[in-house]
């Protein structure tokens, strides 16, 4: 009898089994809360709410963050970008034990989608429009068309392909899209004289990069700012330019690799399936034509992410204005698609849905953070690691909170469900030693993204088998990029600490 394959579980049965066991920890760990300070602007006042439900009013100057201990910029509560009550510390006590039971359990995952169904909605109109662009085959054709403009310098098409794929990471989380590409690229590669794995690199690297150095990603950076309670476009500087640094370190390794190859053949970590993948791969099929509607959609989209970067920055856009947006996108790309009223529906639902997985992964991790907030056991966990980190050095601490995301991202590979989980647990620690909450958000971002590099409840296993490359080759080629990625992050860390 044929043993049945055991296989990973995914992002969300993952997100439901640590619900379950957060329902079982309200019952095990001591409940206890923190006093809570929050800056109630239509009183120009700061509030302070004790365990016991007291509230005691103080002035909203930087001498009270002083008094009470809070580390915080005075011009981030008043302006909004810290929304979130914050723990004051020194106020731990403990509380009456509150366990959550079975129904608890289902309530907080149906109150987790209702508290967070400003991003489900952005995130469906966003899959919608994506959806729409996929059945034009716009993506496919513009990379087509790329493959023809750079003939004889295809070295060029390795730089493009992985800055144009890494933009729609930092962007929008261009990931599983990525994976109709390498039907169309493989064949070229292959006639430019790489190998597959310079294929591979180039768009699954140009994704993780982008993904891993988000500047206006709602599924990771724009959750974890909102589960930071900052603005979206706090940090979004340094990790800009490490988005940039990352691109060339990225390109200098794939290069390096590539021209060895395109040298030598037999350098190739693929060479015993040299013949093999000339044989299946070797010629171009039939190239999709790039049409003049496809290029008007594709910059309707497009412009409606400038847009939606100048909305973040300069006009402190959220996910109401980010999803309004997009929606005017789509009834524009209703006209510019050319697919007729139906189809267009059809496709645009289509595309929604095929996001309907991510969706629930951000409602079901915040329904985590509810068991844990009505179990009031959240603040004692944070008592815990507030005691394990006191006095720690800053450096010392977003390292390890790096390493510490490292790990996680390995169980819930969701950049959404990560961020919605782990966030507001993580990013108060980051007051106790002084630490600002948007280099906790890059900590998060940095460590999720190299953890990607690798990870088996990642893409990278579906990718490698689109091109028939066994997992131990790619480990062979990635590591010691990894290795480097991994130094430049803790870097770009330590950097932003003091910037």
């Amino acid at each position: 009898m044929k043993k049945k394959k055991i296989s990973f579980p995914s992002a969300l049965t993952v997100l439901f089994i640590v619900l379950i066991f957060a329902a079982i920890l309200t019952a095990i760990v001591p409940s206890g809360l923190y006093s809570k300070l929050t800056y109630n602007a239509d009183h120009d006042v700061f509030e302070i709410t004790t365990p016991d439900g007291d509230v005691t009013e103080m002035a909203p100057t930087q001498e009270t963050l002083d008094e009470l201990g809070v580390t915080g910029n005075l011009n981030k509560f008043l302006d909004g970008s810290i929304s979130k009550p914050i723990a004051v510390p020194g106020t731990y006590q403990k509380v009456e034990q509150q366990p959550q039971g079975v129904f608890k359990i289902l309530l907080a995952a149906i109150k987790g989608v209702y508290d967070t169904i400003d991003i489900i909605l952005f995130v469906f109109i966003l899959g919608g429009c994506i959806g729409v662009l996929n059945y034009m085959g716009a993506f496919n054709a513009a990379i087509a068309a790329l493959s023809k403009v750079t003939k004889g310098k295809e070295y060029i098409l390795i730089i493009l392909i992985t800055i144009i794929i890494a933009a729609g990471g930092t962007t929008f989380g261009l990931a599983e899209e990525t994976i109709a590409l390498y039907p169309i690229l493989v064949p070229v590669f292959l006639a430019a004289g790489y190998d597959v794995m310079v294929c591979i690199a180039a768009i699954y690297m140009g994704s993780s990069i982008g993904t891993m150095f988000p500047t206006i990603n709602p599924f990771s950076v724009g959750n974890a700012s909102n589960a930071a309670g900052i603005s979206l476009a706090d940090g979004m500087g340094i990790r800009g330019i490490a988005l940039v640094l990352g691109i060339i370190i990225t390109l200098i390794y794939i290069l390096r690799y590539a021209k060895k190859v395109k040298d030598d053949p037999s350098k190739s970590i693929c060479y015993d399936q040299y013949e093999y993948h000339l044989q299946k791969y070797g010629h171009q099929g039939e190239v999709p034509e790039f049409t003049g509607k496809m290029k008007l959609s594709l910059l309707v989209f497009g412009v409606s992410f400038g847009v939606l970067v100048w909305g973040l920055v300069s006009q402190g856009w959220w996910f109401d204005n980010m999803t309004a947006l997009f929606l005017a996108c789509a009834v524009l790309l209703a006209f510019t698609s050319g697919i007729g009223e139906k189809n267009f529906m059809d496709q645009f639902i289509g595309g929604a849905a095929d996001l309907m997985g991510v969706a629930l992964v951000v409602g079901v991790a915040r329904g985590i953070n509810v068991i844990l907030e009505d179990g009031m056991i959240s603040d004692t966990i944070l008592e815990f690691f507030s005691k394990a980190i006191s006095g720690m050095n800053p450096i010392l601490f977003i390292i390890l909170m790096m390493l510490v995301f490292i790990v996680l991202g390995f169980f819930i590979s969701s950049s959404s469900g990560l961020a919605v989980l782990s966030i507001p647990i993580m990013a108060p620690l980051a007051d106790t030693v002084g630490v600002s909450r948007s280099a906790i958000v890059s900590a998060y971002a940095y460590g999720l993204g190299l953890i990607s590099f690798i990870t088996p409840t990642g893409l990278i296993l579906a990718s490698l088998a689109m091109v028939d490359v066994t997992y131990d080759k790619w480990l062979k080629f990635i590591m010691p990029l990894m290795g480097m990625t991994t130094v430049f992050s803790a870097i770009m860390l330590i950097i932003q600490l003091y910037v």
